[in-house]
């Protein structure tokens, strides 16, 4: 059920209680409410954003046997319950299959049916995100956000009091500032409902990147921009405006609003300081941006038309009435920063060493006289042992390093192929030469975890968390548990993506 029984909308608080003491107290909502401004969607996987809600806030799905469980707070207005679902996805893969809306309006988001872009899951939906690729804590508590890869996505087409038209309305979001790419369209915010481009100023979302196609900001970027449909603005035109600078903070907060021929973009750093505002003005004079023709649905992580080839991390963020003050995004932007957002470790399981040399040791029954190798550029295993020639042990031995795509997991470079590391390419693990490209570093990055199966450990891909090293038909893939593909297959995924790294053959 997409409503669960214990989700309520929390009373709203009174003005009177408009101290800065009292805002830090209450959740995002709260203060919104306070303000006239009604959260008419709230999503989050990190934290309620109401301080009397205790109802779920997400729900995941196991890969073992494919139930699902919603996650709720510790306790009223709190932290996601990490440790619920560390417990029910233990020794298995989880996905996040639904974001409960907490506004009481029933604006949940689901997994994104296609639309004018395919999706690469099962009926061309797009894929769900894993529930465990991008932990965090929040005042030291654990919790997990929403690690959209590209083709992953989540979406509601038939919402309830999200604007239309002209209507004024505002949103914010929480977001890993280091998690992005020039693609369409990591976008949280409205939509059209049916999943096609119905032209210019038919979406009013937050858009987090660094692409240039129409507009950008200061600097390489990411930037916080809107996306308009048929348009992503920084500013009031097409093209670069200098007031938007790259954002440099680990976690970021984006905040977006618009109303009759006025709109605005504000952002700043989520764990320290207050929020800058990057445009306000009219809108953009380009036709079909004023007056603007919202539709109203919700989006996260795709464009209108579910251009899912953006990336990016979603922690937390709401969709409002009305055009808020800054005044109150401010107290809400003091809330975020009050809540205490950090990064946390991305590995578990034996440690790995960054310099040393090693071999990865299939574990599978039956395969275990078996280790991961290379032959050219293909990725493989192959029977070994100390007896064969030091050419073939050399092929199976691989150099640790910091990861190329995130320092805080791990690349694995070639021993007799140097400059050369183990990457993914259409799910296949290749070993090519590093090309210094963003997409290369983040394809050859990989986080090793306690091994599903009980022993040694996994290894997830870290742009795609759905994903692990698996040795299929004597080839390496990632591959992810119950997908579409033939190397997805459930039986024996456990023992097949678990290895032992040993000292290195060689």
């Amino acid at each position: 059920m997409l409503t669960p029984t214990t989700l309520r909308r929390p009373r709203i608080l009174a003005l009177g209680l408009a101290s800065m003491t009292s805002f830090v107290a209450a959740g995002p909502c709260d203060i919104y409410n306070a303000a006239g401004n009604t959260c008419m969607a709230a999503h989050s996987t990190t934290r309620a954003l109401y301080s009397a809600y205790s109802g779920s806030l997400y729900q995941v799905k196991r890969g073992s046997d494919n139930t699902t469980t919603d996650i709720a707070p510790v306790s009223a207005g709190g932290v996601a319950n990490a440790a619920a679902q560390d417990s029910f996805c233990a020794s298995t893969t989880c996905l996040i299959s639904i974001i409960y809306d907490q506004s009481g309006h029933g604006n949940h988001v689901t997994q994104a049916p296609g639309g004018a872009f395919s999706g690469k899951d099962a009926n061309g939906y797009d894929n769900l995100s894993s529930a465990t690729g991008a932990p965090v804590t929040l005042n030291g508590a654990k919790a997990y956000g929403v690690f959209i890869h590209p083709g992953a996505g989540y979406r509601n087409d038939a919402t309830n009091g999200i604007a239309t038209g002209d209507t004024a309305e505002g949103m914010y979001a929480v977001l890993d500032g280091t998690h992005y790419n020039d693609a369409c369209c990591f976008d949280y915010g409205n939509a059209e409902p049916t999943v096609t481009d119905t032209g210019n100023g038919h979406m009013e979302a937050i858009y987090f990147g660094d692409r240039t196609v129409s507009g950008f900001g200061a600097g390489n970027g990411p930037w916080v921009m809107v996306d308009l449909e048929n348009g992503l603005y920084s500013g009031s035109v097409r093209g670069n405006n200098t007031a938007n600078p790259s954002q440099t903070s680990r976690f970021v907060t984006a905040a977006v609003k618009g109303e009759p021929n006025q709109w605005a973009i504000r952002g700043g750093n989520s764990a320290s300081g207050a929020l800058a505002t990057y445009w306000s003005g009219a809108r953009p004079s380009t036709g079909g941006y004023n007056p603007m023709s919202k539709e109203g649905a919700i989006v996260l992580g795709v464009g209108g038309d579910n251009s899912n080839g953006g990336q990016g991390t979603f922690y937390e963020g709401a969709m409002l009435s009305g055009y808020p003050s800054d005044a109150t995004e401010n107290s809400v932007q003091a809330n975020i920063v009050a809540a205490g957002y950090a990064a946390t470790s991305l590995t578990s399981g034996p440690a790995l060493t960054v310099g040393s040399t090693v071999s990865f040791h299939v574990t599978t029954p039956g395969y275990t006289n078996r280790y991961i190798s290379h032959t050219g550029t293909t990725v493989n295993t192959q029977v070994l042992s100390s007896s064969n020639t030091s050419a073939l042990r050399e092929a199976a031995s691989w150099t640790v390093v910091t990861g190329l795509g995130n320092s805080a997991c791990f690349s694995f470079e070639s021993v007799d192929t140097p400059g050369s590391y183990i990457r993914h390419s259409s799910l296949e693990l290749l070993v090519n030469a590093n090309d210094g490209t963003q997409l290369f570093h983040e394809d050859a990055t990989y986080c090793p975890i306690a091994g599903l199966s009980g022993t040694g450990n996994s290894l997830r891909s870290w742009s795609y968390p759905t994903r692990y090293w698996r040795h299929y038909g004597g080839i390496l893939y990632i591959a992810s548990n119950g997908g579409v593909h033939t190397f997805d297959a459930p039986a024996l995924f456990n023992n097949d993506v678990t290895f032992l790294v040993e000292t290195s053959l060689y």
